[in-house]
């Protein structure tokens, strides 16, 4: 088949790296794979290298200084749909990752890795047409599937997402060596400071961590993303300031780098508010690192007893300082073994099965 996948960046945001892996693994199983996306202030490729046999389509989307996330979703849609459209006929599938793709793709497969709140009008109306306007579905969880048969009626295919598993269970030792000489021990999150991270939670519980093991770092990697978090940010940091931490903020990590930064921390924190899945958790455990989410109904589905949940910043601080404390080989060997039963060669061929039953 000749597959289509459309992202709206290059920038490493958990619904990019499952753009990228899936498109590798469908390509590896004889599938003519292209993906489409924005290339965002002057980006002519992706964060990482790509598989030479999945095509590339990036589209130059130049920064306007000053522009609102309105506007800017908007100008997203039109240059990715002004791109694409006189390709779209030629693709058996086409299949959009996120709302922004969606827009712009017209008739698509849509996956939906979680379903999102906005308050920006534009953004608020583009995320309810990428729900309503795709003929078919793929949700990560069923807890998101769940989801969209409650408030639209909308019967979707899960398909868990894979995770780099030797990646992260064979990272470099010298690398995590230096990691660990730079930092300290530390409790890694990766996703960056915005609210559906619950970063001001984890700064809280940081805090009270920090009572008991005041040697420790809390130690946050990534955040690129579209949207405008400053004012959030800002709230952070006024945070920060007044409980007197300094928490050591890497902002986006190469990806050559991510597999041993992980592998060094002595827990991975992982209090979002919103997921739909949790890739990044998911690669901690492959790294063998002990987890601590936030106590949700799709987290409890997806990490069983491979994590520890915690519902308020005063448990996250206690299990995470369990976590540091106590090692516990029964649940690091269920963690790795739940990631290792994640492949993007599974994925992909129930992504596969599911295209072919798909009419034209």
């Amino acid at each position: 088949m000749r597959i289509a996948l459309l992202s709206y960046s290059t920038r490493p945001r958990g619904g990019v790296v499952h753009t990228l892996a899936l498109a590798e693994a469908l390509a590896a199983a004889g599938q003519h794979v292209t993906v489409w996306t924005l290339g965002r202030g002057g980006d002519s490729g992706f964060f990482r290298p790509v598989a030479p046999a999945v095509r590339l389509c990036v589209v130059p989307f130049p920064d306007i200084p000053g522009e609102g996330v309105g506007p800017r979703v908007l100008r997203s849609i039109a240059v990715l749909r002004r791109a694409f459209a006189p390709e779209a006929a030629s693709y058996d599938v086409v299949h959009a990752q996120d709302c922004i793709s969606a827009n712009a793709a017209g008739r698509c497969v849509r996956t939906v890795h979680h379903v999102d709140h906005f308050t920006t009008p534009e953004l608020a109306a583009c995320h309810e047409r990428a729900i309503v306007t795709p003929y078919a579905h793929v949700c990560v969880s069923e807890a998101v599937a769940a989801e969209l048969a409650a408030g639209w009626g909308i019967t979707a295919a899960v398909i868990p997402n894979g995770v780099a598993y030797e990646r992260f269970a064979s990272a470099d030792p010298v690398a995590t060596g230096m990691w660990r000489r730079r930092l300290g021990s530390y409790v890694l999150t990766v996703g960056g400071i915005e609210p559906r991270k619950g970063s001001l939670d984890l700064l809280e519980a940081y805090a009270l961590l920090r009572e008991a093991r005041p040697d420790v770092r809390l130690v946050i990697a990534g955040g690129e993303t579209l949207f405008d978090y400053r004012d959030y940010r800002a709230r952070w940091e006024a945070r920060a300031a007044e409980l007197g931490v300094e928490p050591a903020v890497l902002g986006p990590v190469s990806d050559a780098d991510l597999p041993p930064l992980v592998t060094g921390a002595g827990a991975f924190a992982f209090p979002s508010v919103k997921e739909g899945f949790g890739l990044a958790a998911m690669e901690a455990l492959a790294a063998g690192v002990p987890l601590v989410v936030r106590d949700l109904p799709v987290l409890r589905e997806v990490f069983g007893s491979a994590a520890r949940f915690a519902a308020t910043p005063g448990a996250l601080a206690a299990e995470l300082a369990h976590a540091l404390g106590h090692t516990d080989p029964g649940r690091r060997a269920a963690g790795r073994e739940l990631a290792a039963r994640h492949t993007w060669t599974a994925a992909a061929e129930r992504h596969i099965a599911l295209y072919e039953t798909l009419g034209p």
